[in-house]
């Protein structure tokens, strides 16, 4: 276990303890270091505290580091909808409410442990808890995913995602009436220095570039469809938000008032690449799940 040391300075007075700690290393996730805070292993002052402690001038913080439990990964028959298969990708669909990985305190029920079942051979290069992952979708976002069955292919969809040569659209319900038919997005995409959990624009960001256009509009929404250029953490839901038509059911980012469906209305529906072993190029259409069609039909009566 490793030790780290702290001092509050002015500009941290009155922070939540578990606030101030993640802003410290934004490895660490709220819900680890609340986990630690429970079991004693963060003190202030040499005693206790609760996680709504508020830190104080010149509080002196210690924290010592739980190591990351390991993940022991089982195969499950979770019915992972398989869209296109050969022996070297695949391209399959993770509906919502699913995990893409494995993580401490989740280690089941997610999108690796039914590849593990329904897929025989996965590549390696990310690691042990997450076998053919080239790219990640959110939680709360339905749709398709590219996998790598050997290590080969999978450094091939890497590069064709640096080169920005993935196809990627995906289907989203807005806030607001966008009263123009398309536009594009750039704007750089970094953690959130007053939040770490979230991202925000920043001058010192990575570079993002969304474009869109609407599909249609209703009294107080809009359906659109977004084409990444590039692939940020929440790109699609920060940008929206950034240009005043946050998601609509997105708890991060959308307005308090919005309609309660569970997560943002947000689905990855298209997703084509070049082959990276046979050249051919390859593209997926997945229709909108239940829940958003529902959704769209109520918005239109």
């Amino acid at each position: 276990m490793e030790v780290y040391n702290f001092i509050v300075s002015e500009e941290e007075v009155g922070l939540r303890i578990d606030k101030f700690i993640s802003e410290m290393n934004p490895d660490w996730s709220r819900s680890q270091i609340q986990d630690w805070i429970k079991h004693e292993l963060i003190l202030v002052n040499g005693r206790i505290i609760k996680s709504n402690y508020k830190l104080r001038l010149n509080d002196e913080i210690q924290v010592t580091e739980k190591p990351v439990e390991e993940v022991d990964l089982v195969a499950e028959d979770l019915g992972i909808e398989i869209y296109y298969e050969d022996k070297d990708v695949a391209i399959v669909y993770k509906p919502k409410g699913m995990v893409v990985h494995p993580a401490p305190g989740h280690p089941n029920g997610t999108l690796v442990n039914g590849l593990m079942y329904a897929i025989k051979d996965l590549s390696g290069i990310n690691g042990e808890i997450r076998p053919g992952i080239v790219h990640r979708i959110d939680k709360d976002t339905s749709g398709l995913l590219m996998i790598a069955k050997n290590d080969i292919a999978h450094r091939g969809l890497v590069d064709q995602l640096v080169d920005k040569t993935v196809t990627r659209k995906y289907t989203a319900l807005v806030h607001g009436v966008i009263p123009h038919e398309f536009g594009t997005i750039d704007a750089p995409i970094g953690r959130n220095p007053r939040d770490r959990q979230e991202m925000a624009i920043l001058d010192d960001g990575k570079e993002a570039v969304t474009h869109f256009n609407v599909i249609e509009t209703f009294d107080k929404y809009s359906l659109i469809e977004c084409q990444l250029e590039t692939g940020r953490t929440h790109q699609i839901r920060v940008h929206m938000k950034h240009i005043g038509f946050p998601l609509v059911g997105d708890p991060k980012y959308g307005p308090k008032k919005t309609l309660d469906i569970g997560g943002q209305a947000l689905h990855a529906g298209v997703i084509g690449f070049t082959h990276p072993v046979t050249g051919e190029y390859i593209e997926r259409t997945a229709e909108l799940p239940e829940y958003f069609t529902e959704l769209i039909r109520k918005l239109k009566k």
